[in-house]
This record gives structure tokens, sequence and C-alpha cells, in this order.
């Protein structure tokens, strides 16, 4: 009675995560800690009380379609930039870039997946905000004749975009910089605030704050009307300062440390 052998097995071969993979993974990532849902929740109310706050103090003719969705993006704007944060520094905070950068040890993928999970964030942010500013606008026509407009422009939902976007990344590049989650958020907040103080405080400085306030430059944004040249030049030499300079300076620093 012959025996056969059993083949030997040749060796495994993985097939690297692709890009909408890594990036879906990303984007479920800032969602799955607790800091992240919570962030969410916190700018979903808040969003919730600006809008019911329009609906008793502002002007009949003052709560419209329009006026409640841009208010509802400003705590989209401080808050979500913190998810952006969380996404990078956590790696490191909470030990598990070991098992990330091994899965794939591309870092500059990572990187690419976690930018393009927040320009989806940003754009995802956009649909609560729509909502919440089309029941405020539902209830305020109801209550009062004067008020409910529902005028609307696409070129007004790009700027949106364009805003949400651009401040999650604003985040990123933070954390990638920084990599530190306590150190990120708390130079986030503060460092934009100091500059936007210096160039309000000294006249010198006023002329510069209009290249390179990012909350300066964002403003032409909200006024749902095509930005001119010189607005576009601007707004990017404010994003080249707090977007893409922090996020190149984070990126080199992120492929370069080692991963304990």
């Amino acid at each position: 009675m012959t025996q056969t052998r059993a083949p030997i097995a040749g060796p495994r071969t993985f097939t690297r995560p692709g890009l909408v993979r890594l990036t879906g993974i990303e984007l479920r990532k800032m969602a799955d800690t607790r800091a992240g849902l919570w962030l969410m929740i916190a700018t979903a109310l808040i969003s919730v009380a600006i809008v019911v706050i329009q609906l008793f103090a502002a002007d009949p003719p003052e709560q419209t379609f329009v006026n409640m969705f841009q208010t509802t993006l400003f705590p989209v704007a401080v808050l979500l930039p913190v998810l952006g944060i969380l996404s990078v520094t956590s790696e490191w905070t909470q030990r598990t870039a070991l098992t990330t950068f091994a899965l794939t040890p591309q870092r500059q993928r990572i990187v690419v997946a976690k930018a393009l999970a927040s320009v989806v964030l940003g754009l995802l942010a956009l649909v609560p905000s729509l909502a919440f500013a089309a029941i405020g606008n539902a209830i305020a026509g109801a209550l009062d004749p004067a008020a409910g407009s529902w005028s609307f422009g696409g070129l007004l939902l790009g700027y949106a975009a364009l805003f949400n976007v651009v401040n999650v990344l604003f985040g990123l590049a933070f954390g990638m910089l920084f990599m530190n989650s306590a150190v990120a958020i708390v130079l986030y907040f503060v460092v934009p605030t100091v500059w936007s103080l210096l160039t309000t405080m000294i006249s010198g400085l006023k002329t510069t704050s209009e290249w390179l306030d990012l909350s300066v430059t964002s403003t032409p944004l909200f006024e749902n009307a095509a930005l001119t040249g010189g607005e576009w030049a601007k707004l990017a030499a404010s994003i080249g300062l707090w977007v893409v300079l922090p996020g190149v300076v984070g990126l080199i620093r992120l492929l370069k440390r080692e991963v304990s």
C-alpha cells in the first residue's frame, strides 16, 4: 500500500491592500475611538444649537437656508480638524503604528490614505450641515412668512466643501508635524489665534494678515460670489503656510521616525 505525500506548499504571497481599502480603514479609524465618536456627536449638537439660537434670536429675514447652513460650518471647521490630528497622533500615542506600518511598510501610502480619508470626512460633514439648516429653515418658514428663504447656489456649496476640506487637512498637517495629541491639539488652537491677534493689534502686520491669516483669506468663501484672482492667490498663500508647509515637514518626520 503506497502512501502519497501531500505536496509541499510554496511560499504564501500577500497582496498589499489597495489605496481605496486603506482610505476606508483610515476613515473608520477616525470614528472607532471614543474621542472621535464624541467629537462627531459634539459637532452635531453644537450645529443643532446654533440653528435653534437663530430661530429665537435672529430677525425673520435673516432666518434663511443659506445663513443657517453657513453658521453650522463653523463648529465643523473648529472640531473636525481635531479628528485629522488624532488620525496621525493616535498611531504613536496608542502604539498602533507598529501594526499599521508592519502591514503597510510604505508609510507614504498610509499618509495618502489618511489625507484622502480627511477629504472624504470634510465632504461628508456637509450632509448634516445641510440637513440641520433645512430643518431649521422649514421651521422658520412655518413660524413666520418673512423667514424661510430657500435661495441657495451651487457655488456656495463648492466653497463650503473647500472650506471643510482645508480645515480637516490643516489638522492632519499639525498632527504629522508634532505627532503628539496634546501638543498638536493645543497648538492647533493657540497658534492661529495668537497670529490673528497679533495681526489685528499690530498695524504693520495688516497686509501680511491679508495673505497669511487663513481666517481672513477664507472669508470670501462665505460671500456667495465668485472669488477674484487676487482672493484665490491669498487663499492659496495662507493654505501654503498653514497646511502645505507643516504637512511637508510632518511627512518628512513621519517617514524618518523610528517605530517602536
